[in-house]
């Protein structure tokens, strides 16, 4: 069971990343690879990225293996881009990678490394620089094809917490994150492989959706990093065929209108004011607060205020006509 622990300065810090996160998503997904455990939501992406897999991605399974520990470096926590957690990945300072090689043997005992981790352990650039090479392949081979509608899907979830954290406030969000989510504060507990405490001490915690997060959460084993709770989204069926999104944007926006359509996929980015929601549709300000209006009374978006501010999102209604009325399921 994993115990996470509060303080009251820390719910004042949770917070809900807006992207998926790029290294987390590769080294999970990684998991679902290799223990081919791709169930409805993922067979489609399994078949298809099978045969793209490069040779060097076994530099990242000797690090990550499917079941047990994986070194914490491979997910650095910085902000940016693939290719800023990458450059992170590729910098990590030495001691942070003769740390976590030590927890591996620790935790992994009949688990032999390779050769080339001694490059690692030794604080050869070399070996981080494969590593890190490794990392990009991979990106590129098995999520870069799919990322855009990883990031939907994200969205979706993102759009949805929103929703109950405008309602029900993080005591709701965080009872109702996972299944096995059990909420008394000041501790959340969570189904979990091994048995661990994370005291978070007023860091807060970073509420990370993940599109290949299976099953239990996870988070970092080191509880000196920064706090991140990984969870499972929910999924829409579809999501990996050809037509998934194209086709149904279309109609959305043959049903509502363009720009009302355009709003309503900007909104699925996270909770927004009408100024940010303008800017990202490309519209004036008073044109996003009059179709604003019409998605409101349509009961698409609720809008709530907060400080001097009025922020909208999506409702469970404005979230299933986005994903095309199809069936969810927790993966």
């Amino acid at each position: 069971m994993l115990r996470i622990h509060f303080t009251g300065e820390d719910l004042g810090r949770i917070r809900i990343a807006p992207e998926p996160d790029p290294l987390w998503e590769l080294l999970i997904s990684l998991n679902r690879l290799r223990r081919r455990d791709a169930g409805v939501v993922y067979s489609s992406w399994l078949k298809d990225t099978l045969p793209r897999v490069p040779a060097s991605t076994r530099l990242l399974t000797a690090l990550a293996p499917p079941v047990g520990y994986s070194v914490d470096f491979l997910t650095p926590a910085v902000s940016g881009g693939v290719d800023d957690r990458i450059e992170a990945l590729r910098s990590t300072p030495l001691r942070r990678v003769q740390m976590d090689l030590r927890e591996f043997s620790r935790r992994n005992p009949t688990r032999r490394l390779p050769s080339w981790c001694r490059e690692l352990a030794a604080g050869q650039a070399s070996g981080l620089a494969r590593l890190a090479d490794a990392a990009a392949g991979y990106f590129g081979a098995a999520l870069a094809p799919y990322w855009d509608r990883i990031r939907a899907q994200v969205s979706r979830d993102r759009s949805r917490r929103s929703t109950t954290l405008a309602g029900g406030g993080w005591d709701t969000v965080l009872g109702s994150l996972h299944p096995s989510a059990r909420w008394e504060y000041p501790v959340l507990r969570l189904d979990y492989p091994v048995d661990q405490d994370l005291h978070l001490g007023g860091r807060g915690l970073l509420l990370q959706p993940s599109f290949f997060c299976r099953r239990a959460p996870t988070a970092f084993a080191d509880p000196t990093l920064p706090p991140v709770l990984v969870y499972p989204i929910e999924h829409q069926v579809d999501w990996g065929s050809p037509q998934a999104g194209s086709t149904g944007g279309r109609a959305l926006a043959a049903l509502v209108g363009p720009t009302r359509a355009t709003l309503l996929h900007a909104v699925a980015d996270g909770t927004a004011t009408t100024g940010e929601l303008a800017r990202r549709a490309g519209t004036t300000a008073p044109n996003a607060s009059r179709h604003i209006a019409a998605l409101r009374e349509a009961s698409l978006l609720s809008s709530h205020r907060h400080r001097n501010a009025t922020l909208h999102t999506l409702t469970e209604l404005g979230l299933a006509l986005l994903s095309g009325g199809n069936p969810l399921i927790m993966s």
